[in-house]
């Protein structure tokens, strides 16, 4: 069977990390690139953080394209759990590779233009900053997709990460995730839901740890720093619904995001059957991190081998 073609666009990010590598030592995903997006820290750290990750993760000849380096129509906020990197507990030399010269929103709509029907997937864990710009420069893209995987948003029972009513995803730009919703393309919404429930113990950060090598060394070290704010596995949870969709479930509904007011950034759901995104709600937390830590490993080995 061919591999899964993916674009990741994406803010390293502690989370954003665990999601390419897992990407990176998956055989079933054939990884095009990574465009960057300015939001759990400043574009040119999460450009230069996608560089070292790659390498990390001994696939340089990955192509990192920067994007948008701020929301469409707001000041940037970033995140505070990721330390000042952006990869803190981590010790990653500075990047060998450079970032290429396109811009990552030329990229998508160049390379996605190109593509047959249906052909790539694209997985956005960060603000959809990079995604809302090329489909509105160029709407026809949209019909390369064969799905688009994000990460944000939460339903009311849950509540924001960042607001009452909002995730840190969706509220760094809310009328990028607006406009990509207002689409009804074939998303699959991995919300905090879903991302609560799947938890890094210290027992599952030791055994990343006993991985050894580089790979176990900084992602354990990039955990033990994001476990002293909180848990929650986010990101990596949309390449492991992409490698392993069994283990998760959800419903299927259409979704809007709030704009204004002290409803910003929220993501409302309107609970259908025909709705064009399925919302992951629940998945087997074991289950994850087993293929987490075994594609760990074998990334290490794979190291191993060069």
């Amino acid at each position: 069977m061919a591999a899964k073609r993916i674009i990741i666009d994406t803010d390293p990010g502690i989370d954003d990390a665990l999601a390419i590598l897992l990407a990176c030592a998956s055989p079933e995903l054939a990884v095009l690139a990574l465009t960057t997006v300015a939001g759990n820290v400043r574009l040119e750290l999460t450009t230069a953080n996608a560089l070292r990750l790659l390498e990390l993760a001994g696939r340089p000849e990955i192509p990192v394209y920067p994007g948008c380096d701020a929301p469409l129509q707001r000041m940037l906020v970033t995140g505070q759990v990721h330390g000042a990197t952006g990869l803190d507990g981590a010790e990653l030399p500075a990047p060998k590779q450079r970032a290429e010269p396109r811009h990552g929103v030329d990229y998508l709509i160049e390379t996605l233009s190109a593509a047959e029907p249906a052909s790539v997937t694209l997985a956005a864990i960060g603000p959809l900053s990079n995604v809302a710009a090329a489909l509105q420069r160029a709407p026809a893209i949209e019909r390369a997709l064969a799905g688009l995987v994000v990460m944000g948003g939460a339903t009311p029972g849950i509540g924001g990460n960042m607001s009452p009513h909002a995730e840190f995803n969706i509220l760094v730009d809310p009328e990028a995730a607006a406009l990509v919703f207002s689409k009804r393309l074939p998303i699959t919404l991995v919300p905090l839901d879903l991302s609560h429930k799947i938890c890094a113990s210290p027992e599952r950060v030791r055994r990343i740890a006993e991985i050894g090598g580089p790979v176990g060394r900084t992602v354990s070290g990039m955990l033990r720093h994001y476990c002293e704010s909180e848990p929650f596995m986010h990101d990596p949870l949309t390449i492991a619904w992409l490698l392993r969709p069994e283990l998760f479930s959800g419903r299927r509904a259409f979704v809007h995001v709030e704009t204004l007011g002290i409803s910003d950034g929220e993501t409302v759901f309107d609970w259908h059957k025909d709705g064009n995104c399925l919302v992951l709600l629940d998945g087997e937390e074991d289950g994850f991190f087993e293929l987490l830590i075994a594609r760990l490993a074998r990334l290490q080995g794979d190291r191993e081998l060069v």
